[in-house]
Parts: C-alpha cells; sequence; structure tokens
C-alpha cells in the first residue's frame, strides 16, 4: 500500500516537473535556483 502511495507520488511529482520547465534551460535554471537556496539555508 505504501510503495503504490509512493510510486504514484513520484509520477506526480515528475509530471509536474516535467510541465513546469518546458525546456532543457529552464530544467538547467531550476536546478541552478534549488542550489542556490540550499546553500543559503546551509
Amino acid at each position: 500500500m505504501i510503495k503504490k502511495f509512493l510510486l504514484a507520488a513520484s509520477i506526480g511529482a515528475m509530471a509536474l516537473t516535467a510541465t513546469a520547465c518546458n525546456t532543457v534551460r529552464g530544467a538547467a535554471a531550476d536546478v541552478d535556483s534549488v542550489a542556490d537556496e540550499v546553500d543559503e539555508a546551509i
């Protein structure tokens, strides 16, 4: 039951991520902004 929930959540997250960044450049910008936020948090 938990595995199915985690799988569904993962697929949903990937789908949202794929629609959020339409280009490779957009994906790189997303990864860069996450890295910046992690650096600021540390």
